[in-house]
């Protein structure tokens, strides 16, 4: 990890020192730094002051003929030396599309995702769409974990096939492995189908199938109904079931399915305004099934106001009732300032230890940001948490972020 990101840095001061924005060569930099500070308290009373300085590079152009790279890390540290802060490189790879006739390739560190999992991989991502019957995608390479290590035998490897029918409907099948300290941990299958019928109803499905457990692991169908700019339904049903590496002590214990059915209504009622209105009902496998009704109204920033208003209801025969509030107000005063207050407020029943215990949760926070010009803006947020069950405690963000 350290080593990537010593690369990453010297790759964007190296690019930032000898290829100016808009050079003659035609190659072109550009990107964003954010520098963060933040500060919380811990559950011990103790105050944790971290210090995040992120960049991203975009570099276009590098062969004169279209190869770019794209790199997104930070460097992490604690200045209280009271929590566990980590630097990351997220991404940075170089990308060529056309290096042959139809053949795209990635190479480098690079998010991966299909319907069969996804990933942050270290290796080569190719894509060839010069078969006339689908488009064929190849990756392999190192898998990596931010949270259990990183080890050189912790591989993933995959392929995608997709295709069109009919002009409309597209049809995916993907499929995937993954290796922990040699060992075969997962292997996946993946079928992702979408078909938009007469611009009117949109079907749309995912499935993945755990091929080690023999059993489908995670179902997604759902329509949506959008003929009418005004207006929409959308009707989806879920099914998940936990997928465990084989290498884990969790894999030999049962796990419990879950299913949900949901329903939504949006209704857009001009100049930046819409309102919505959502049902849920949560299925468990072995406790009660809980009903959720949503209702809310939503200004977008497309004037001096924005924000949005929302309350929820949860209806649980087993006593897990939930009655919140969401407030969110802000206005963009000028070109340079703008600023928003809010709170989110709910109330929870639920069981602990054959106790009942009503437990009444409130997050209030105040939110701004200052633009000095186009390049340059400076964001703040500090919050207040409290809980019956938890006392009070405050948090905040301050973050430069500087555009190139």
């Amino acid at each position: 990890m350290k080593g990537w990101l010593r690369l990453f840095v010297c790759v964007a001061a190296l690019f930032g020192v000898v290829a100016p924005p808009d050079s003659a060569s035609g190659l072109t930099v550009s990107g964003r730094s954010s520098t963060e500070l933040e500060w919380f308290d811990t559950g011990d009373g103790k105050t944790a002051v971290p210090f995040y300085q992120y960049m991203l590079l975009n570099v276009n152009d590098i062969d004169n003929n279209g190869m770019t790279f794209r790199g997104y890390g930070r460097f992490g540290n604690d200045l209280a030396n009271e929590a566990d802060v980590d630097s990351r490189l997220y991404y940075a790879y170089i990308e060529k599309n056309n290096l042959v006739e139809d053949l795209d390739i990635r190479l480098g560190r690079q998010f991966i995702s299909t319907t069969a999992g996804a990933s942050i991989m270290d290796g080569l991502h190719l894509k060839y769409s010069g078969l006339e019957l689908f488009d064929i995608t190849l990756f392999g390479g190192g898998d990596v974990a931010y949270y259990d290590g990183y080890n050189a035998k912790d591989l993933i490897g995959g392929v995608e096939i997709r295709r069109t029918f009919f002009d409309e409907l597209n049809v995916g099948l993907s499929y995937l492995q993954k290796w922990d300290h040699s060992e075969l941990a997962n292997e996946i299958f993946g079928l992702d189908l979408d078909y938009d019928f007469a611009n009117s109803l949109y079907i749309y499905s995912e499935t993945q199938f755990n091929y080690l457990a023999n059993t489908v692991s995670y179902f997604l169908g759902g329509a949506k109904w959008h003929q009418s700019e005004n207006w929409s339904l959308r009707a989806e049903y879920l099914y998940s079931l936990p997928v465990f590496s084989s290498t884990s002590i969790y894999s030999v214990f049962a796990v419990d399915e879950y299913e949900e059915i949901f329903v939504e209504y949006e209704r857009r009622l001009g100049d930046g305004w819409r309102m919505f209105a959502n049902y849920a009902l949560e299925m468990y496998e072995y406790d009660k099934n809980a009903s959720v009704y949503e209702a809310g109204i939503e200004k977008i920033r497309t004037g001096m106001f924005y924000g949005y208003l929302s309350g929820v209801w949860r209806d649980d025969p087993d006593g897990q009732d939930l009655a919140g509030a969401k407030l969110y107000v802000a206005a963009n005063v000028n070109q340079t300032l703008s600023f928003g207050v809010g709170v989110h407020l709910d109330v929870m029943e639920r069981y602990l230890d054959e106790d009942q215990d009503e437990t009444t949760n409130t997050r209030v926070w105040a939110d701004g940001t200052i633009t000095f010009n186009r390049s340059v803006n400076l964001q703040a947020k500090v919050e207040r948490i409290e809980s019956d069950l938890w006392d009070e405690y405050y948090r905040g963000r301050v973050r430069l972020n500087i555009r190139f």
